[in-house]
């Protein structure tokens, strides 16, 4: 402040606080100021926020297994479907759709078969992994759920869709067996070759009602070769569907 030549007086209504709260912040050096305020202060005294509260801007940083974190969204839905769209758009080798159900992607992409189409005439290798709608975890689940739109009924709407795309080459479906039903439906993973989405269920609630993890592969072992080996060995396992 004295380099800035303001006082404490001068810089809170730069900053927009009281005059006390400015004393606070120099009184304690443990009291870390909102964002917002600790931006405008930085301004308005032509320094590095990092100067002035180098705590702060440390906790912010992704260390270790964070840097795969790319976004956590509370909700699947406050996801935007731009993100899903740029990914596949993206996705040049491998993608692996790996939820239960995977019908809302043929609801919240507009014209999404076409774009498999695509997809799979550029010669990227195109999965669904999709629970069985006879089976009796599919059936446990829908009670669960208790929602007029049914588990069984969404993997049908996802088995019609994929029916308009015919044998297409690079193309594979496959229904998870009955040991691993539970696993299944209770995590979806989405590839897009080194990125992911990946939702956790819970209790009660219908997918875009749980959280997501946006992931982008960055080491061995990190959090998105966790999540897309638990979906690549439940596949291994899995029964190929004829469409």
């Amino acid at each position: 402040m004295n380099d800035a030549r303001l006082s404490p007086r001068q810089l809170a209504v730069r900053v927009g606080v009281a005059s006390k709260t400015i004393e606070r912040w120099v009184a304690d050096e443990n009291l870390i100021p909102h964002a917002r305020n600790r931006a405008d202060a930085a301004e308005a005294l032509k320094v590095d926020e990092e100067m002035l509260w180098p705590q702060a801007v440390k906790d912010r940083l992704k260390t270790g297994g964070d840097l795969e974190i790319v976004r956590t969204y509370p909700y699947r839905s406050a996801c935007p479907s731009t993100v899903w769209g740029e990914l596949v758009a993206s996705t040049k080798e491998d993608l692996f759709f790996a939820g239960y159900t995977n019908y809302f992607l043929f609801i919240d992409q507009p014209n999404f078969v076409a774009t498999l189409r695509k997809k799979l005439e550029s010669g990227c290798r195109v999965r669904f992994l999709l629970g069985d709608p006879e089976s009796e975890i599919t059936s446990q689940r829908e009670a669960i759920e208790d929602v007029a739109l049914s588990v069984s009924t969404r993997i049908r709407i996802t088995l019609e869709n994929l029916g308009k795309l015919g044998s297409a080459e690079n193309l594979e479906t496959r229904f998870s067996v009955s040991e691993d039903a539970a696993n299944h439906v209770s995590l979806s993973v989405f590839r897009f070759d080194s990125q992911a989405l990946v939702t956790p269920h819970l209790a009660r609630l219908v997918g875009h009602d749980s959280p997501l993890l946006h992931l982008r592969r960055r080491d061995q072992d990190g959090l998105f070769e966790r999540f897309t080996e638990h979906a690549e060995e439940l596949w291994s396992r899995a029964t190929p569907v004829s469409i």
